[in-house]
C-alpha cells in the first residue's frame, strides 16, 4: 500500500530539516485513503437499492465489492512498474481522478455490467493509490516521525468504516444511493484541488534504478512481512464481512450499528498508539496486535452468550486492528530498501487478494458450518501469523527499525 522512492534530487528539500509533519499534506493524504476505503465497501450499506434499481439480486450486487478488490489486486503491480518514473504528484492526481470518474459513472449507471466495469475501474485507481500513498507520507517526514506520518494517513481506514460507511448508508437511504456516490464525486473533486495546493512534489525513479518487482521477495524481511499480511488481513475479513450475520446469530442484529463504531472508535485509539510508539516498538506494537486480535476471536467464539463480552471482545478487535496498516506498511518499507517500491506493490495486490478471499471464504464457512465458525477461523489463522512475526525477529519485524535512533 505504500511506495517509496530511492531517487530523490539534491534540490528536493528534506523534510527531516524542519523536523515536523506537514499536517496538512497529510490530512489530504489521509482523506485520499478515506475516499479509497469508502469507495470500496460503500455498496455494503446501501446494497438492497442498487440491486433493485438495477434489476439484479443482492448478491449479485455484492460482487461490486469483490470486483474492486480484483481490480486492485491484479492491477496494482503492473500498473506501479509502469508508472515508476511518473513524479509523485501527478501519479496521485490521475488516481483519483479515477475515483471521481468511476463513481460518477456508478451513481447514473441504470445498467449492472457498466456498473460493475465502473467499480472494477475504481478498484485499479486504488492499486495506483494504495501503491503511493503511505510512502508519500513516509517521505514528508524525518525518521523519526515517519511512523507517525504514515498513521495520520492512514487514519482515513478506520474513519471510513466506523463513520463513512453508516453516514453513506444513511444518506442512501434518505436520499438514495446514487446521491451517496456522487457526494463521493464531489469529496473527490475537492480534494484534487487540495492535493494541487499543498502536497508536496517527488520525483519517481529513473530508469536505470529500477528493477524487478519480483526481486524484492528475495530482500530480507520481505516475504515475512508479505505473509503477515495475507493472512491478517484474511483473517480480519472473514469476520468483518459477516459481523451483522454473526451478530443476528447472537439477537444483537439491531445493534450492528453500535458494534461497528466501538470497534471503529477502538481502531482510531489503535491508531494514535501506534503512531506515538512505532518509532521505538514496531515489533512489540505487531506482537501485540496480533495478541489482541486472537482473544478476541477467543472471546467471541466462547463467550459470546454475554452481550458485554461481546463488545469486549469488539474492543480488543479494534485496538488489535487499527495500528495494523501503519505496522506493516511501515514493516515492508523498512525491510525493502531500495526494493521499497515492489516490495509496497506486493503488499497492495495481497491485501487486496485477502480482502476478495476473506469474503469467498466467509460465505463458505456460513453455509457449511455457519456464523459461529467465524471466531474460530480467526484464531486458528493468527496463530502462524504469531509464530512468523516472533521468528522475523532480525529483518521484517526487527526490535529497532533501520535508521532508527533512541
Amino acid at each position: 500500500m505504500s511506495i517509496r522512492d530511492t531517487e530523490i534530487p539534491v534540490d528536493t528539500p528534506s523534510p527531516a530539516k524542519d523536523q515536523k509533519l506537514p499536517l496538512a499534506a497529510l490530512l489530504a493524504l489521509a482523506t485520499a485513503v478515506f475516499i479509497t476505503s469508502l469507495t470500496e465497501t460503500l455498496p455494503a450499506g446501501v446494497l438492497p437499492s442498487m440491486s433493485g434499481d438495477l434489476g439484479v439480486s443482492e448478491s449479485a450486487m455484492g460482487q461490486s465489492v469483490t470486483i474492486y478488490a480484483i481490480g486492485t489486486a491484479l492491477t496494482a503491480i503492473p500498473l506501479t512498474a509502469a508508472t515508476a518514473a511518473w513524479h509523485r504528484k501527478r501519479l496521485l492526481l490521475t488516481a483519483m481522478a479515477g475515483f471521481a470518474v468511476a463513481n460518477t459513472v456508478t451513481a447514473v449507471s441504470s445498467d449492472y455490467p457498466v456498473t460493475m466495469v465502473a467499480r472494477f475501474l475504481a478498484g485499479v485507481a486504488a492499486g495506483l493509490a494504495w501503491a503511493l500513498l503511505a510512502g508519500y507520507a513516509r517521505r514528508m517526514a524525518p525518521v523519526h516521525l515517519q511512523g507517525k506520518a504514515i498513521a495520520i494517513a492512514m487514519a482515513g481506514i478506520p474513519v471510513a468504516l466506523s463513520l463513512g460507511v453508516p453516514a453513506g448508508t444513511f444518506i442512501g437511504g434518505a436520499l438514495g444511493w446514487r446521491v451517496a456516490f456522487l457526494i463521493m464525486t464531489g469529496l473527490t473533486v475537492v480534494l484534487l484541488g487540495w492535493i494541487v495546493a499543498v502536497v508536496p512534489e517527488y520525483p519517481g525513479q529513473r530508469a536505470g534504478s529500477r528493477t524487478p518487482m519480483l526481486r524484492a521477495l528475495r530482500v530480507p524481511g520481505v516475504a515475512p512481512v508479505l505473509f503477515v499480511t495475507l493472512v491478517f488481513v484474511l483473517a480480519h475479513t472473514i469476520l468483518y464481512t459477516y459481523i451483522a450475520t454473526f451478530l443476528d446469530r447472537l439477537g444483537m442484529e439491531d445493534s450492528t450499528d453500535v458494534v461497528l463504531l466501538v470497534f471503529g472508535g477502538a481502531s482510531l485509539l489503535s491508531i494514535w498508539i501506534v503512531a506515538t510508539q512505532i518509532h521505538r516498538r514496531l515489533r512489540g506494537l505487531t506482537v501485540a496486535s496480533t495478541l489482541l486480535v486472537a482473544v478476541a476471536a477467543t472471546l467471541l467464539a466462547l463467550l459470546s452468550d454475554s452481550t458485554a463480552l461481546v463488545y469486549v471482545a469488539v474492543t480488543l478487535w479494534g485496538l488489535g486492528w487499527g495500528g495494523i496498516p501503519t505496522l506493516l506498511q511501515t514493516a515492508v518499507g523498512d525491510a525493502g530498501g531500495e526494493q521499497a517500491d515492489s516490495a509496497q506493490a506486493m503488499l497492495v495486490t495481497l491485501w487486496n487478494v485477502a480482502m476478495a478471499a476473506g469474503g469467498v471464504a466467509g460465505g463458505v464457512l456460513l453455509d457449511r458450518v455457519g456464523s459461529e465458525s467465524f471466531p474460530w477461523s480467526v484464531l486458528l489463522l493468527m496463530l502462524p501469523v504469531l509464530a512468523v512475526v516472533v521468528a522475523a525477529r532480525v529483518h521484517g519485524f526487527p526490535a529497532k527499525r533501520p535508521g532508527a535512533t533512541v
